[in-house]
């Protein structure tokens, strides 16, 4: 089967441990286990691979294309034909609905709720945490996910995770990161929140504390530094930090304004977490490039993310999951249990609320809140609200690429983009549970997981 060969997953790119684990999980059918059975006979570069898609979704027309061909070579896609064009080992989706890899446009990809989160911050090591990710960043991929967005993770946690997957050391999808989010003193995203007083210090902005203008400018440099690929602030509370208000401003609007200049100068797009209209406004008015959760998104600031181009990031399922928690005693603390059933239940209208007004939408999640693998919830909630299942499928391919800005090689199957496609058994359109059935993985031309 020549289709799942690539330069890129030679054997001396797969370490031993995954070797051995991907030749006994036979639920990932990946291309390593091919390559060492020696049946992988030739190499993207040698041969083109082809696939049969008996439903192709084309998301820049918004259609669905029956009896195609993909034509796949050095990773990228080559052409898409109409009808099958003859190959004996083309790979047969006929049966399945294709359709280019999914983005999510808000993950943390290196860590994941539990009850005993808060603790695991003074009795895990950074390594811990970086081990732990590695399971995260494969059951994303294998869940159809093929290039994520990380929105705040420390220690530099998702830069290494990155790198190691653009070596092909681990599985995972194709990581952009902001790295340590920017916070006020006390904010959402500082770190010392809720801890005692000897802890407590502030950190200042070279580990993400901002608390003036000269603050803005350093943090952003400082996540340069740490090699992020854009910048993550918090402009309003949070549900999950430890700190009583959930969606009070927490920036001047001078200092976003500061932190987008920055940003600017190094080639960085803002994305903001907030819950609170006012901080969106402040958010939406100094420039950054989309807000986050958006949770009591007022009318006003729907207006203004319109006449602004602003994007918005929904996170629909993190909300019900930190609503559901919330009634079981124990699992958030004091201080965040009434906020998360607060907030978390009102994510749903306010999404269904700005998809009427035309506001633009990207797909995002918020897993790390939620569990990596349920990313596919998110198109559930959003039909449910009122976006038809071919926009869905757009928020998630074309216009999340565009938010990213990569648009040139992600977001859909035409020639010339990254070959990240993805299947699942079936009719799509008619039957929307099968987001949470992908059967078929391809990134940038290897495959990782097939029928």
């Amino acid at each position: 089967m020549f289709q799942a060969c690539s330069p890129s997953n030679t054997r001396q790119n797969m370490s031993p441990r995954l070797r051995g684990r991907n030749l006994l999980k036979r639920t990932v059918r990946s291309a390593w286990p091919l390559v060492l059975a020696g049946s992988c006979v030739a190499t993207a570069g040698e041969h083109p691979t082809l696939i049969h898609a008996g439903k192709l979704i084309d998301v820049v027309a918004g259609k669905v294309l029956e009896t195609q061909s993909i034509v796949i070579a050095d990773g990228r896609i080559q052409a898409v034909e109409a009808g099958y064009r003859e190959a004996a080992d083309a790979i047969d989706l006929t049966n399945a609905t294709v359709m280019p890899g999914w983005l999510d446009m808000h993950v943390h990809i290196a860590s994941e709720n539990n009850p005993n989160r808060r603790t695991e911050r003074f009795t895990m090591n950074p390594a811990d945490h970086a081990y732990r990710s590695v399971v995260y960043a494969e059951r994303t991929l294998m869940a159809g996910f093929t290039t994520v967005r990380d929105l705040g993770t420390m220690h530099g946690l998702a830069q290494s995770l990155r790198n190691a997957i653009n070596q092909g050391w681990v599985v995972g999808p194709r990581v952009f990161t902001a790295g340590k989010s920017l916070a006020t003193t006390g904010g959402h995203a500082d770190p010392s929140n809720g801890v005692n007083a000897k802890l407590s210090e502030d950190p200042g902005p070279a580990e993400g504390v901002v608390n003036s203008v000269s603050d803005a400018y350093k943090g952003v440099r400082a996540r340069y530094k740490e090699g992020a690929d854009l910048i993550k602030i918090t402009a309003t509370g949070g549900v999950l930090s430890q700190a009583k208000s959930g969606q009070n401003p927490q920036f001047t609007l001078e200092e976003i304004q500061a932190i987008v200049a920055a940003a600017e100068d190094y080639g960085f797009k803002v994305a903001a977490h907030a819950h609170g209209a006012e901080g969106m406004k402040r958010a939406v008015l100094a420039g950054v490039h989309s807000i986050e959760h958006g949770t009591l998104m007022s009318d006003e600031v729907m207006r203004l993310m319109k006449r602004e181009g602003t994007w918005y990031v929904p996170t629909i399922v993190a909300g019900k999951f930190v609503a559901e928690k919330a009634e079981q005693p124990g699992y958030f603390s004091e201080l965040v249990r009434p906020k998360a059933a607060a907030i978390g239940p009102k994510l749903h209208d306010t999404f269904g609320r700005a998809y009427r007004t035309g506001v633009k939408i990207a797909f995002g999640t918020d897993s790390g809140v939620s569990p990596h693998g349920d990313n596919w919830k998110e198109f559930l909630y959003m039909i449910e609200a009122g976006m038809p299942p071919m926009e869905a499928i757009q928020s998630a391919t074309a216009s999340a690429a565009e938010l990213l800005g990569e648009s040139d090689n992600l977001g859909a199957i035409t020639p010339g983009k990254f070959a990240d496609i993805i299947a699942v058994p079936g009719d799509l359109m008619a039957d929307p549970d099968l987001f949470g059935k992908v059967h078929f993985v391809m990134k940038q031309g290897v495959v990782y997981k097939q029928p």
